[in-house]
């Protein structure tokens, strides 16, 4: 039971000196629910059994006092709230609410508004407990969040509803959350549909956004295309918590978020989708503003448009006659940043290829990517010669993953020695050396050698690249190529030395790594080992970044979610130049493509 207190009349107070005070709860140590000096239709509801009232006068001056009536009601919880500005808890907070709570409020704004809420406080059952926010009139509408423990949550409507849940499950209860809403009237040039490609900004930039700002852009390509989004600028209040940029991964902000963008930050603020929607939201509290932000987002070309791709050593991009001929161009329109590069043209396709430190290709690192870019561009003429009045045509770009796995095996031999290179997926190969000063590679393959003799192995980016470190995350000897996990062997793990006879030379600040360790007979029953390491890059002039870091025991989250890329192995390992055996190479679907 709860108590509803109503004061039904009030005649009269000294509003100077007299008042009533009500607490929510059975004494005035309970939490203070308000004071009244004079008649203003007042309600008090109690979040437990108890209210206490309090009436106070002082030594001069009476009225006709106060009239009032008190009635027990039933648990309830929910609702539909219109108000333009209120707040939600869950029951009977700040006390514990009940088991098997299902609360479900509906906040409906009016006219061009849209709803703000806020969570204050959340204190619930982090395992079995929850809140879930909505983008609608009901729980059939997208989902925000789930909300499991506070952080402080903010949530705005794109049109006039919000729907909040609260559940309990039959265990365990705790002090519940409490929320505020507001309406908050919308701005006009804010957010909308956008198709293709193009440029969008926040309200009024260049010059200062307006508070209290929630924007909702839609961005959708054609079927079989992806969205690449950029910030060309970024000037926000210095505050990430107040105003900030939220990029999600598809159709609406229900998606999963693929970043925030905060302060003046343009740096690794690069996003793709993985489909053919993204959805970016600008949000404003209400106070600070700024100069706001400048994006452009691209699609990329379908299949049969075409398509690029980088390997070790070259940047290569296709782009389909047929496309080209719809858009007006032939083979001889078309050059890069550096004109001096052109195509090879046959009758199907047009073909670039040149190396990726060549033809004004730009290099970056973005969102732990090393990123490589270019453009293609167009000069129509009957000549084919060369124009400088460009037509911008296609971004074109490659994505090199932070992390890749090499793979080596030798053969244990009680009396012989000898070796066998591979190459992962990133710029990296790995190779058996001769002795500690590096300097002659050993190619015989396989490589036998005697039982705890001492090896030498190198890995280096197999382009040299002095911009860009090497760092050892781990290597992990097995006897299958194709299981490095249920029968292995830990030489090293994330950077931290697991063999005794393991001896890093270098690792970390340099385009290559270098350590020994002595040959040994796996599990004394395999003769043929497998060796596999895998490699983070990271750019030299990062001095916080993981190839800085050396050992780490225990691997912070964040660390594991900045690096932890998808990665391919090429085993049984083929020299350079020779076929890939079965299954082994990489995949075409993870070939990328921006």
């Amino acid at each position: 039971m709860n108590v509803f207190f109503s004061l039904l009349l009030l005649a009269s107070l000294e509003k100077c000196c007299d008042y009533i005070k009500v607490y929510n709860g059975p004494s005035i140590f309970h939490p203070f629910l308000g004071e009244i000096k004079e008649f203003r239709n007042q309600s008090f509801k109690s979040s437990s059994h108890d209210l206490t009232v309090v009436f106070f006068s002082d030594h001069s001056v009476s009225g006709k006092g106060f009239h009032a009536n008190w009635l027990f009601v039933e648990e309830s919880c929910g609702g539909n709230m219109t108000d333009w500005t209120g707040e939600l808890f869950s029951p009977r907070y700040p006390n514990n609410y009940l088991d098997n709570s299902y609360c479900t409020w509906t906040i409906h704004s009016t006219g061009n508004t849209t709803v703000s809420l806020t969570f204050n406080d959340v204190d619930l059952e982090t395992c079995c407990d929850y809140i879930r926010v909505y983008d609608g009139p009901s729980t059939l509408h997208p989902l925000l969040e789930e909300i499991r423990d506070y952080r402080n949550q903010s949530f705005k409507s794109t049109g006039n509803t919000l729907t909040v849940l609260f559940y309990s499950d039959s265990s365990v209860t705790r002090r519940g959350f409490h929320a505020n809403w507001i309406f908050v009237a919308t701005h006009p040039q804010c957010g909308g549909q956008l198709y293709d490609s193009g440029m969008f900004y926040s309200p009024n930039y260049p010059n200062y956004y307006h508070d209290n700002a929630y924007c909702v852009w839609f961005l959708s390509a054609q079927q079989g295309q992806r969205i690449f989004l950029t910030f060309a600028d970024v000037q926000l209040e210095r505050c990430c918590d107040c105003d900030y940029i939220t990029i999600h991964d598809g159709s609406s902000t229900g998606y999963p978020q693929l970043g925030k963008v905060c302060y003046n930050d343009t740096t690794h603020q690069a996003f793709h989708s993985s489909s053919r929607y993204l959805t970016v939201v600008f949000t404003s509290d209400f106070s600070g503003v700024s100069h706001g932000f400048k994006a452009h987002f691209t699609s990329s070309l379908t299949a049969n448009e075409g398509s690029v791709d980088c390997t070790s050593d070259n940047m290569v991009i296709v782009l389909q006659s047929s496309y080209l001929n719809s858009l007006g161009l032939s083979g001889n329109d078309l050059y890069v940043d550096d004109r001096l590069c052109r195509p090879n043209i046959s009758s199907t396709e047009v073909v670039f290829r040149f190396p990726l430190d060549t033809c004004g290709t730009a290099k970056e690192m973005i969102n732990g990517f090393v990123s490589y870019t270019n453009n293609v561009r167009a000069s129509p003429s009957q000549s084919g010669e060369i124009t400088y009045q460009s037509l911008y045509l296609l971004q074109v770009g490659c994505r090199m993953e932070p992390d890749t796995i090499v793979q080596i095996f030798y053969k244990a031999k009680e009396l012989v020695n000898a070796n066998i290179t591979g190459m992962g997926r990133f710029n990296a190969s790995i190779a058996f050396y001769t002795s500690r000063n590096f300097t002659q590679q050993i190619y015989d393959s396989p490589y036998e050698v005697n039982l705890n003799q001492q090896l030498f192995v190198q890995v280096k980016l197999t382009r040299s690249d002095e911009s860009l470190d090497l760092f050892l995350d781990t290597c992990v000897a097995s006897p299958n190529p194709n299981d490095f996990k249920n029968r292995s062997y830990d030489l090293l793990r994330n950077g931290c030395p697991r063999d005794s006879t393991y001896l890093s030379y270098t690792n970390g600040v340099d385009q290559y790594a270098r350590f020994s360790f002595r040959a040994f007979k796996f599990l004394q029953t395999h003769a043929y080992v497998h060796l596999q390491c895998k490699v983070i890059i990271c750019p030299d002039n990062d001095y916080n970044s993981r190839c800085r870091k050396g050992c780490q025991y225990r691997r912070k989250r964040s660390l594991d979610s900045s690096y932890n890329t998808n990665t391919v192995t090429l085993g049984p390992i083929k020299l350079r130049g020779q076929k890939p055996v079965a299954g082994h190479g990489v995949k075409e679907s993870e070939k990328s493509m921006e």
